[in-house]
């Protein structure tokens, strides 16, 4: 029996184009079925359809049964199955493989010659010598093209590249290893090329919705149309550009941005003329007017003179816009709110609307303000493996892996949902965990080991006398599973990922419980554990490496995989990414995110060579991913309602709008004044989005902003000790000493302090005592002493080395003006106390008490009090007014109590700068003066006992920037300094 053909017989190769902005899918497939009209049932079965992306796959198998047509169906596959269904081709070697391949001679390569790259660098470059080496199987390319390449005055550079390079030439030898995926693919290709030349088939084959942008796919797709019932349909073909544009588009340096590139160079080597080109199917564009905009918009540059030209012919300008709203939000969270605002709206109208973005980052945040409404928008990207929860478990435990175990390390670990999950005692664990952390941050800097963990388990519980019986065994599994790690020298991968595998199971399963926990549940724990099995297969390859690159190696493996979330998303709101534009059919587009960086992204760094030397290998060139970014948003933006967004300002700085929308502005706003409104109306339309998504967040209620505090309270409620160094924040901001004092409030520590100012400060104070105590006796201080007591108190104190070096170098800096500074002190007074402590009562049941930092006894028998201080000195006007702790000190000295000291005969009073520049700052001080002060403290604490005066918050801040660890409890912020106290008897 004669089958019917699908085609009449031609001599060109056959390709149709399907205009901008039509449901490409959908278009397709009626184009298909109304050249099919004639045809039997049975021949739409002999029809064979090639798409790129399983998405395509879906959508195309979806519109045919929304049709509800019974019968038979095309074979519908995808480029890929090509390489897959061709059995007598070796196994690709996987890219995994090749990186640990190549990283190990890498490795080699950097030890020999130290001056080319750091160690820390070895698993990017030997990753950016994979995707080198998949490219030049990809796209054809031999070694021999590669260093043959003219490189002029970069010949030093290219030198050096061509060590890396040639370490992959083994690779591009199909007979001394296997091909990976990409290379793979291209002999597959090429073999069945060979067939079907050898013997062409007489069924239909289409390939529908490739560009043709790689090599491998540009070939397959030319040997298709010149099949005998062969074509390719195009999508997002633009019908209105000129003939003379088309023909100029040859040189890839210069035209490869332009989103019809791809295809005046496919149709060039089909010898086809692009204006002449067919369409697929009869139905018109959503919107021909907006295309012709477009189409004009985008022209490679330069384009001045056509917009001249050819802007005030385009006609129908209103018509082009009118569907077109334009979001120019002043930040990225703005910018999310106002695109799920128009999400909910389309939605609540049963409209299909789609956002398509780069930016996963917004989608994240759009998905987020969806939340508010409960809807889960359907995400084509899914999230990130690396950032679900086994995904962040693998990492946390791979970071502990040979690194020292710190407080923070350790309580991540122990306070992720997956650790000890399932298991019966989970909610002892959390218990335990917690009160660990509080004992942690009760001592910071508190060195972590088994022996102080044993010691914490050891001990009674908060507000108990008996010690918990489940803390030591609980510890023990804390310290069995985790503790050791540190000691992990470098090894081999398999051990690496096998110790690796072990304790993260270890974690989730909990101690004495057989099993993995829920680490390797639900989707995302299936695709952690598939990212552990790809690094144990390829495992062989990597030879011996550090912990640190074993942990690089995982990250990189866990960023490259996505998990779907298994909550049944809203049919009606789906993302997609930028290549799935067109696969659109949707009401509604949001194109979001139309910043430069963005959409389009930043050209990937390539360490090897630039785009010309690129272009001359016959490699892609950095531009190619533009011009697709740059096809996918034409033909996105001819959809009939479509919506543009960007955000005028990023977390760090202003931004710059995407090329594609700033070339359509300037277009719009050069036309004339119909241009002009549209733009205006468009902008207009998003205004009002951004106004009525910034409603969502004003309540309908006002509450009244909180009054600047100023709390009054019974003399029961007031702690009867205060400390002389506290006495200047009573002053300044009282509201810290109610909250600390009165509430007993204190803020949580950090684990890890860190080195903070008031740590250096700790330190110079030691040196400075521990050099004075340690001065034989009238021996003269001097540099050399102080330097030899540097050392030994910074070693004890500070644990970074790099921070000791800094803080040595800084007090060696001052070391010796400092020393002879101290011999003129000494020459008239003698140090006899150093951080001595004193208490006295002030007779209306308070005590003040304080930690002196100096006390000198002149020849006469009168003391000096000292205050160092690492920062600025008080001025004479703020010891006057607020810096009294020396005064109070000597008030304490004054009535004889300091600890093993009679009652001294204070002189003067003087702050000492421990930094740069030096400095003191001196005042004689007499008996009545001493009184005075006495006398004027007891006057401010009887008007906070009495309940007179309120504790005022930020009532004397040192500068309006100064930052208080209770502003969050006194609501600053909702009131500034402007604003009155408002008095508040507390019960």
């Amino acid at each position: 029996m004669t089958t019917k053909p699908l085609f009449p017989p031609t001599d060109t190769a056959r390709v149709f184009g399907v205009p901008i902005g039509l449901d490409f899918p959908k278009a397709s497939l009626d184009g298909l079925l109304q050249r099919l009209t004639d045809h039997p049932p049975e021949a739409l079965a002999r029809v064979e359809i090639f798409v790129n992306t399983a998405r395509m796959q879906r959508r195309l198998t979806d519109v045919l049964s929304a049709q509800g047509r019974a019968g038979f169906l095309p074979r519908i596959r995808l480029l890929t199955d090509i390489g897959a269904r061709d059995l007598s081709l070796p196994k690709a070697t996987p890219s995994l493989q090749r990186q640990l391949e190549l990283s190990a001679l890498v490795a080699e390569l950097i030890a020999a010659a130290p001056d080319i790259a750091p160690r820390s660098a070895l698993f990017d470059l030997s990753a950016s010598l994979v995707r080198l080496l998949d490219e030049c199987e990809g796209e054809g390319v031999s070694l021999d093209r590669l260093t043959g390449l003219d490189v002029g005055d970069l010949s030093a550079h290219w030198e050096r590249a061509l060590r890396f390079i040639s370490i992959v030439a083994p690779f591009l030898d199909s007979t001394a290893a296997p091909p990976g995926p990409q290379g793979r693919q291209r002999h597959a290709v090429l073999r069945q090329i060979a067939q079907w030349e050898a013997q062409p088939p007489d069924h239909p084959i289409l390939i529908i919705g490739s560009t043709g942008s790689r090599g491998t796919t540009s070939l397959l797709m030319q040997a298709v149309a010149r099949l005998p019932q062969g074509a390719l349909i195009l999508p997002g073909f633009d019908t209105d550009q000129p003939a003379a544009v088309w023909h100029r588009m040859t040189d890839a340096l210069s035209n490869e941005d332009h989103p019809q590139f791809r295809y005046a160079r496919l149709l060039a080597a089909l010898d086809l003329r692009p204006e002449e080109l067919p369409l697929w199917t009869t139905a018109p564009a959503p919107v021909p007017a907006r295309n012709r905009l477009t189409s004009l918009a985008l022209r490679p540059a330069p384009v001045t003179d056509q917009w001249r030209a050819e802007g005030p012919s385009l006609g129908e300008i209103a018509e082009a816009v009118e569907g077109v709203t334009l979001i120019e939000a002043s930040s990225q969270r703005e910018e999310a709110l106002s695109i799920a605002t128009a999400l909910r709206a389309a939605a609540a109208q049963n409209r299909h609307v789609a956002l398509i973005t780069p930016d996963r980052v917004l989608t994240r945040q759009v998905t987020a303000a969806l939340d508010r409404w409960r809807i889960v928008p359907d995400d084509s990207a899914g999230k990130p493996l690396i950032l679900s929860a086994p995904g962040r478990l693998l990492r946390h435990v791979a970071g502990l892996i040979g690194a020292e175990l710190g407080a923070a390390d350790l309580l991540v670990v122990l306070k992720h949902p997956l650790t000890h999950s399932e298991h019966p005692e989970r909610g002892t664990h959390l218990r335990h965990t917690r009160e660990l952390e509080l004992h942690l941050r009760g001592a910071p800097g508190l060195a972590i080991s088994p022996d102080t963990l044993r010691q914490w388990a050891e001990t009674p519980p908060p507000g108990s006398k008996t010690t918990d019986p489940t803390r030591a065994p609980w510890a023990d599994w804390v310290i069995a599973t985790l503790f050791d790690l540190a000691e992990t020298q470098a090894q081999s991968v398999t051990a690496l990922e096998a110790l690796h595998r072990a304790r993260s199971e270890a974690l989730a399963a909990g101690p004495d419980a057989a099993g993995t926990g829920g680490l390797w549940d639900k989707e995302a724990g299936a695709q952690a554990l598939k990212a552990l099995d790809q690094i144990r297969e390829a495992a062989e390859a990597g030879g011996t490496i550090t912990p640190r690159d074993y942990a690089s190696l995982l990250a990189s493996v866990l960023a490259a995989g996505e998990v779907r979330d298994p909550i049944q998303p809203d049919p009606r709101i789906t993302f997609w990414g930028t290549l799935e534009a067109r696969v659109q059919g949707a009401d509604l587009v949001v194109l979001a995110g139309l910043n430069e960086g963005v959409w389009p992204g930043l050209p990937d760094p390539d360490p090897w060579m630039n785009r010309r030397m690129r272009h001359e290998a016959g490699l892609l060139v950095p531009e190619r991913q533009v011009g697709l970014s740059a096809h996918d948003f034409q033909q996105a933006f001819g959809a009939r309602e479509v919506i543009l967004t960007r955000a005028t300002r990023d977390s760090e700085a202003e931004t710059v709008p995407s090329r594609w929308l700033n070339r359509l502005t300037n277009l719009l706003d050069g036309i004339g004044p119909e241009g002009q409104t549209a733009l205006a109306a468009a902008r207009a339309r998003g205004d009002a989005m951004i106004a009525c998504a910034g409603q969502l967040d004003r309540p309908e209620i006002m509450n009244p902003a909180t009054p600047r505090p100023s709390p009054r309270v019974k003399r029961a409620q007031i702690r009867p000790r205060i400390s002389a160094s506290r006495v200047e924040t009573l002053i300044r901001d009282p509201y810290q000493i109610y909250a600390s004092d009165v509430l007993r409030l204190a803020p949580l520590q950090p684990l890890d302090p860190g080195p903070t100012p008031a740590l250096r400060g700790t330190v110079f104070h030691g040196i400075m005592e521990s050099a004075l105590k340690s001065l034989p006796e009238g021996a003269e201080l001097t540099e050399a002493h102080l330097m030899e007591t540097a050392d030994r108190v910074i070693g004890a104190l500070v644990p970074w080395p790099e921070i000791r070096l800094q803080w040595a170098a800084r007090f060696a800096s001052f070391a010796g003006p400092l020393a002879a500074e101290e011999r003129a002190r000494q020459a008239m007074a003698s140090p006899i106390a150093f951080e001595i402590r004193g208490a006295t009562q002030l007779g209306n049941g308070v005590t003040l008490s304080c930690n002196a930092d100096r006390i000198d006894r002149a020849e006469d028998g009168s003391a000096i009090l000292y205050d160092y201080k690492t920062g600025q000195l008080p001025s004479e006007k703020q010891i006057d007014a607020l810096v009294k702790q020396l005064h109070l000190e000597a008030i304490i000295a004054a009535a004889g109590d300091f600890e093993d000291l009679p009652p001294l005969d204070i002189a003067r009073i003087s702050y000492l700068r421990l930094n740069k520049g030096l400095g003191e700052r001196s005042l004689a001080l007499t008996p009545d003066e001493i009184g005075k002060a006495r006398e004027a403290f007891v006057e401010i604490l009887d008007g906070f006992l009495a309940g007179s005066r309120g504790y005022t918050a930020r009532r004397m801040p040192r500068d309006l920037k100064h930052v208080s660890e209770y502003d969050h409890l006194s609501r600053f912020g909702e009131w500034d300094q402007t604003d009155l106290p408002s008095p508040e008897e507390m019960p």
